[in-house]
């Protein structure tokens, strides 16, 4: 079977006949590329991924319709919807798609709309189907010559769209494009553009509250490093090493881009003056935060006690973030990082069994902390109890960790044991 003539593209039957020789490649090469495509996107949030191939009655509808100059191949005979949770993520799908596949065409559907219309906003980028795809799809259908030729470099169309976009289209689709159905009346005009401007809205509200959380989680991440860089110096020292490890450099991040005065973003600035080495401003912000006192959410109070704490630790002012650790832990005793912080801070200021309670309380409430067990085997180091730190040392292996530090303690016990022989 070869392609149909324009002529024959309006005989119902032949056209079906054409159709349902080309089906079973279509079926294959689209399970194949399916996969290929979720191998490839790489995304903070796993996009959802819907694909089909089109059904006999829309194909002949849109061949009536576009009039092609040849049967079968259309450029969405096979199409995949891609999903995304956030609008940051549509570019970062585009940008992926050209680096694995040859794009074709990159189209913007809605992107020239005025503010009161209500069309649907997608992108559809053309792909060509890879050769391996079309070759393995080919194989695995069974399709002979001369339908191959026709096959090879079919177009492939990929939508992608946010859940909101997705959602508003395939209503959309439905009231509208598949009735053939165009509101005249005003009142109703306004309603579907009103629904689709609040559909809109909210994905640039989801996006900057993911912006506001990364750059949250980006602070969160250097100013955790920063305070374990501290530790791991002054625990040396417990060692008798000289202590001496790379300093961490201050944190070049831009200022918060939020809404001005919110309690989320002073504990934004806050962490940006922490990690740009401006302790006393980040204590200063987060005292401000507490007077506001964010009740009767108590778990959120914990949270900015023990940064305020981290703040004064990186001071070395150890009374006063022992003491706010210890208004965290009040504030939520299931707070096992504090928890494991005030373990820390005893332990730095020599009190070793104070330390120990406290890491075996952070334990108890998440037992799969393994620089936790760490800790706690260099304390029962200092208090001579060597058995039971080589325990935990074997217990932070089993969680993976095995680092330089946890080998070297681990030495130092093998050491006593056999002067003790």
């Amino acid at each position: 079977m070869s392609d149909m003539e324009i002529s024959d593209a309006f005989d119902k039957a032949a056209l079906r006949k054409c159709y349902d020789g080309y089906a079973p490649f279509l079926s294959a090469a689209l399970e194949i590329l399916a996969k290929r495509v979720k191998a490839a996107l790489r995304l903070q949030t796993a996009p959802l991924i819907k694909q089909r191939v089109k059904e006999f009655d829309s194909y002949y509808k849109k061949m009536q319709r576009v009039k092609p100059a040849s049967a079968p191949v259309l450029t969405d005979l096979v199409g995949i919807r891609v999903i995304c949770a956030f609008l940051e993520d549509l570019a970062a799908v585009e940008r992926q798609f050209t680096e694995h596949f040859h794009v074709l065409e990159v189209e913007r559907k809605g992107a020239q709309q005025a503010f009161f219309e209500f069309g649907y906003e997608s992108i559809h980028i053309l792909i060509q189907l890879p050769p391996d795809v079309a070759a393995e799809a080919l194989e695995a259908a069974g399709v002979e010559p001369p339908l191959c030729e026709a096959l090879r470099d079919m177009p492939c169309e990929i939508q992608v769209r946010t859940i909101l976009q997705d959602a508003w289209a395939e209503v959309e689709h439905e009231l509208v494009y598949k009735s053939e159905f165009s509101p005249f009346d005003l009142p109703l005009k306004r309603k579907l553009a009103s629904v689709n401007a609040s559909l809109t809205l909210a994905d640039i509200i989801f996006q900057e509250i993911r912006d506001y959380q990364n750059k949250l989680n980006s602070e969160l991440d250097f100013r955790r490093n920063s305070f374990y860089s501290k530790t791991d110096r002054l625990s040396h020292t417990l060692l008798g090493d000289s202590g001496e490890t790379a300093s961490t450099p201050p944190h070049e991040a831009p200022v918060s881009p939020f809404i001005r005065g919110t309690i989320d973003d002073m504990v934004l600035d806050a962490l940006h003056a922490h990690n740009s080495g401006d302790f006393y401003g980040a204590v200063e912000i987060y005292t401000k935060i507490i007077a506001f006192k964010p009740e009767p959410n108590a778990a959120a109070l914990s949270v900015i006690y023990k940064h305020r704490g981290m703040a004064y630790f990186a001071q070395s002012e150890y009374r006063e973030a022992l003491a706010d650790f210890t208004r965290s832990i009040s504030c939520s005793p299931d707070n096992y990082r504090s928890l494991y912080y005030a373990g820390i801070v005893h332990s730095i200021q020599g009190e070793h069994r104070e330390a120990v309670a406290f890491f075996d309380k952070s334990l108890e409430r998440n037992g799969y902390q393994s620089h936790v067990h760490y800790r706690k085997a260099l304390a029962e180091y200092q208090l001579g109890e060597y058995q039971d730190a080589l325990r935990e040392l074997d217990s932070a292996k089993r969680l993976g960790l095995d680092d330089e530090d946890a080998r070297q303690l681990r030495a130092r016990l093998v050491e006593k044991f056999d002067m003790k022989v």
